[in-house]
């Protein structure tokens, strides 16, 4: 019954809100693959294995959460290293379509593991609802529901993936071919964007908001658009309670604040810390907020 539950609830969770935040992060991956492997291999073929790899994967990683716990979690350090990785695939692959002589030249073949592996590999490069629903899977205790929850959230984000890797096959076979390649090496830029974001190894500079003397505890509002108000001040030298609440479900409703994921809404509570910036970010390292401490 836990099981039954939770795969429905992985899918509602993969329809509603893991759509467009899997299609930003890991939509680049599948570019690359499709735009890479246009020419002699069909289309449904490549997209079917892809997806078959994203399934297989995410269900594995489900049921060991679920047996493990966050024990086999990547921290949010490697999950950065990873979508840097990621970004750099992207844009080799953009590369090389641009190197192709003619809009009807066919691309080299894919060896035949690359799309499963490809699709495998995205669930080192997680969606923030995705890192949402591996919280829920070690919470669950048992191999099956986590397995349960994963595969449900993969089937609800399926047909956006399909009809995205579908429609850029189409392009790569004409002549927008070359803008869907710019488009890709975008998409991979954003990517190490994101992973440069997630991993904190941006200078940690932003204008404070001022309301009012410091307080011990601070209230964050996490919004589809990033975190409001996006940058706190909060006193040095104490504990801080940081009060994470939710207006609109998606990637923002995880946060990586002081070296842990956290699924919101929650409560962070931060020991003493020196004079200085506090950077936290979504799971996907698109919206950052800073907490200054004086």
């Amino acid at each position: 019954m836990q099981a039954t539950a939770l795969l429905a609830s992985g899918l509602a969770a993969g329809l509603v809100a893991g759509t467009a935040s899997c299609t930003a992060v890991q939509g680049g991956l599948l570019m690359g693959l499709t735009t890479r492997a246009a020419g002699r291999t069909s289309d449904p073929v490549v997209l079917a294995w892809f997806l078959a790899g994203r399934l297989a994967s995410y269900s594995a990683v489900g049921a060991l959460l679920g047996l493990l716990g966050a024990a086999v979690k990547p921290p949010p350090a490697l999950r950065a290293v990873l979508l840097v990785a990621a970004g750099v695939m992207v844009i080799a692959f953009a590369v090389g379509l641009l190197r192709r002589t003619g809009c009807d030249s066919p691309g080299r073949a894919l060896p035949g593991l690359a799309a499963p592996l490809l699709g495998a590999a995205t669930i080192l490069v997680p969606c923030g609802v995705t890192i949402g629903m591996e919280l829920i899977a070690v919470s669950s205790g048992s191999p099956l529901a986590g397995a349960a929850v994963m595969a449900g959230f993969v089937l609800g984000t399926t047909p956006a993936l399909a009809l995205l890797g579908y429609l850029l096959r189409r392009v790569s076979r004409t002549r927008l071919s070359k803008v869907a390649a710019v488009v890709a090496i975008a998409a991979g830029v954003w990517t190490i964007g994101s992973g440069i974001s997630l991993g904190g190894w941006l200078p940690a500079t932003a204008t404070t908001e001022r309301g009012g003397p410091p307080s011990p505890i601070v209230t964050i509002w996490a919004t589809h658009d990033g975190y409001r108000p996006a940058a706190v001040e909060a006193p040095a030298g104490v504990p801080v309670e940081v009060v994470f609440k939710v207006v609109d479900r998606g990637c923002t409703d995880t946060v990586v604040i002081d070296g842990r994921d956290v699924a919101l809404p929650a409560t962070v509570r931060l020991p003493a810390q020196p004079p200085g910036s506090l950077r936290y970010a979504c799971g996907m390292g698109m919206f950052t907020g800073f907490i200054k401490f004086s």
